[in-house]
């Protein structure tokens, strides 16, 4: 019924395609004891998901994917019932066709926190994000080895080589102004990044921690109910998880970032922080550039204190 996905042409072909997904969606409820159950697919996210009915959400993975549904599986097992905050928890997964994985989980009830924000009053903002700090802290404080065989990366300081190796080029290929471009040789030169393989300092990372996958409830003063979506979970330095944080959590808005980090039990170095937005998988400074305020001067050292000082 669905067709492989093994490259990026076929994955831009078939996984936005209804008329291909659906019927596979719907097959698959079927033969997990959901038939006929209401199926609506959530428009967010680059892996097609659907909430099926009001409890349950169906992710399918094509198999160029199929690492991250084995990934996320485990890696709910692994947290269910051990953070302060809901995950959804795990009711099936496995192995559809032609290479496709499947994930049924439970739906966390509430709405986005991105798209609540702007209707969230300062005060219960702050509350917010002292809430999704003691989850982050909580998530870092798992024992991560149990999942060491299907998370990565096995040395995290040939991932940071490798991440140095492609910077420039990756922030070029989105389109960064050579002024930018010039500064990121010297300024990852200049900064200290942990360079051990798995250490004890080295926690269960979320790496995508931010406002689209974290959850609230309006009716419930707007209370932090659930954390979403671990298909691009690690293991690695923790520091590395502020990226998303600080981009797309607290997003540079005063006092916030400083708010977080106090209710984490630990602060960051700016430059570090900068130098992790710099060697994060999905990197892309120009978009955040457009999307968060811009520095007193353009250099990388006054990026870092704009969005990761003692004032975000």
């Amino acid at each position: 019924m669905l067709p492989e996905v093994t490259t990026d042409e076929e994955w831009d072909r078939v996984v936005p395609d209804e008329t291909v997904m659906r019927p596979a969606a719907e097959d698959l409820c079927a033969a997990l004891g959901l038939a006929g159950a209401p199926l609506t697919r959530f428009p967010e996210g680059s892996q097609p998901v659907y909430a099926v009915g009001d409890e349950h959400v169906l992710k399918l993975f094509p198999g160029a994917a199929a690492q991250d549904a084995v990934a996320e599986a485990r890696v709910l097992r692994h947290i269910e019932g051990r953070l302060p905050v809901p995950t959804p928890r795990m009711h099936a997964a496995g192995a559809y066709e032609n290479g496709w994985r499947y994930v049924l989980m439970s739906r966390i009830p509430g709405e986005g926190l991105a798209a609540a924000w702007p209707r969230i009053p300062r005060a219960d903002r702050e509350r917010v994000v002292t809430a999704a700090a003691e989850a982050l802290a909580a998530l870092h404080a798992l024992d991560p080895e149990p999942l060491a065989d299907v998370l990565g990366p096995d040395d995290w300081t040939a991932f940071l080589r490798s991440r140095r190796a492609r910077a420039v080029d990756q922030q070029r290929d989105h389109g960064l102004p050579r002024r930018w471009l010039d500064q990121i040789p010297d300024f990852l030169d200049r900064t200290d990044l942990p360079a051990a393989g798995h250490t004890a300092e080295h926690a269960l990372l979320h790496t995508e921690f931010m406002r689209q996958h974290l959850i609230v409830d309006p009716a419930d003063g707007w209370r932090l109910t659930g954390l979403l979506d671990f298909e691009p979970a690690m293991i690695g330095d923790r520091a590395y998880d502020f990226v998303g944080v600080g981009l797309f959590v607290t997003r540079a808005e005063p006092g916030l970032l400083a708010r977080f980090m106090k209710a984490y039990g630990r602060t960051y170095d700016p430059r570090q922080l900068l130098a992790y937005t710099l060697l994060h998988v999905y990197s892309n400074l120009p978009w955040y550039l457009r999307e968060l305020p811009a520095p007193p001067e353009p250099t990388l050292d006054a990026l870092a204190e704009t969005w990761f000082g003692r004032g975000s």
